[in-house]
């Protein structure tokens, strides 16, 4: 097989505009973190999803802690956190020495159960973070009302949704804070990369103040006549954003609606395709929100071996993952109390190829290998009376 016939998981849609925006810093001379581009990527995603303030910074996993430390979250206190995905969240808790309680998740969608979220609020709670599980939102109706009972705060984990949408409203802008990823499978992405979204502007102005050591913007020190000395009165971190990836983020924000409607219709391409495969579900999506496709994942059947159809797509040059992680098996976090559902769907979901980039003609050669794999490692179809 030629290296040109693979069909990766993910390919981020990077090009001639991206490589001009990074030519305009380099000839700027400022290419580190909180310069005008970045101000002006800051300025762009403040628009975008009207809201208070927006910060850029270097990762996600860098906004939800900043996200935490601006809302005083302290060691000990309880925040509630969905199971299943990558488990940034858990972790930005345990950052603050703060303790993660684990929700399960709706068994069709994967995002948090609000009643979940519900049954685990307790003295020491002091918010919920939800997440946009591989770009699909949460329940938020729900969620804010749980949150507003009883006095928490709720974060949006929209890491794998910019271009989603929930009740007509768009993912990034469905809680009081949120915390977008611009990694390079995301929907917009500049290899990496982050931002903090925020209601309001003072939790915007804590987390861009301890995204810089504590003392803000270097560049800004540097437009002053005379010499300012900044003082460092509390610690921070070195969590900017460079204006290289920034410039990139401007271009690529401006194409979410181009790139989106690709891998909705691949998405779409995928459903029909395998609408009628008895050995796995397609992903659901409910009428009231949309998905951004960061990723397709499907729920194959309890009989299926998936390593060993994993192995047959690799073979072929095809990749494929196994979606994301229930977080509470974790050697690191791991805890007594159960998600029976997260934990299922981390056994049988398999993410197959999704980015802007595949062809027809590939969606149709990752299913037709699919099927034949499911086939030959199910369970079922090796017993007299199973799938034909």
């Amino acid at each position: 097989m030629n290296a040109t016939d693979a069909i990766p998981l993910v390919h981020a849609s990077l090009g001639e505009r991206e490589l001009a925006a990074v030519a305009e810093v380099f000839a700027s001379g400022w290419p580190a973190g909180q310069g005008p581009k970045g101000k002006a990527l800051e300025a762009q995603l403040a628009e975008r999803y009207g809201v208070g303030d927006a910060v850029a910074v270097s990762n996600c996993g860098a906004a939800l802690h900043l996200a935490l430390m601006a809302l005083g979250v302290k060691a000990g206190d309880e925040v509630i956190v969905a199971d299943y995905t990558f488990p940034a969240p858990a972790h930005a808790v345990r950052y603050l020495d703060a303790v993660p309680v684990f929700a399960d998740v709706r068994p069709d969608t994967g995002t948090v159960d609000p009643q979940a979220v519900a049954d685990l609020v307790g003295p020491r709670t002091v918010g919920v973070i939800a997440v946009d599980t591989v770009g699909l939102p949460a329940d938020y109706a729900q969620l804010q009302a749980i949150a507003d009972r009883h006095g928490l705060f709720l974060v949006e984990d929209a890491a794998c949704a910019v271009g989603a949408t929930y009740q007509g409203r768009e993912a990034g802008a469905l809680a009081e804070v949120a915390c977008l990823s611009f990694h390079g499978r995301k929907g917009a992405t500049s290899g990496e990369g982050g931002a903090l979204l925020a209601a309001d502007p003072a939790i915007g102005a804590d987390a861009r103040l301890r995204s810089s050591f504590g003392i803000g913007s270097i560049f800004d020190q540097s437009q002053v006549v005379g010499l300012p000395i900044p003082e460092f009165t509390e610690v921070g971190y070195n969590f900017k954003l460079s204006d290289i990836a920034a410039a990139i983020l401007q271009v690529q924000i401006g194409r979410i609606g181009e790139l989106l409607a690709r891998r909705n219709t691949i998405a779409g391409q995928y459903g029909q395709l395998l609408a009628d495969e008895s050995l796995l579900t397609v992903p659901h999506v409910p009428e009231d929100r949309t998905h951004a496709w960061q990723s397709y994942v499907v729920t194959l059947d309890a009989s299926v071996d998936r390593a060993a159809v994993a192995a047959d797509l690799r073979a072929q040059g095809i990749g494929c993952g196994h979606g994301t992680w229930a977080t509470h098996v974790q050697p690191v976090f791991a805890s007594e109390h159960k998600c029976p559902v997260s934990a299922d769907l981390f056994q049988r979901n398999l993410a197959i190829p999704m980015h802007a980039e595949l062809s027809e003609n590939q969606v149709e050669r990752v299913v037709d290998a699919l099927r034949a794999s499911l086939r030959a490692h199910s369970a079922s179809t090796l017993i007299p009376g199973g799938v034909a």
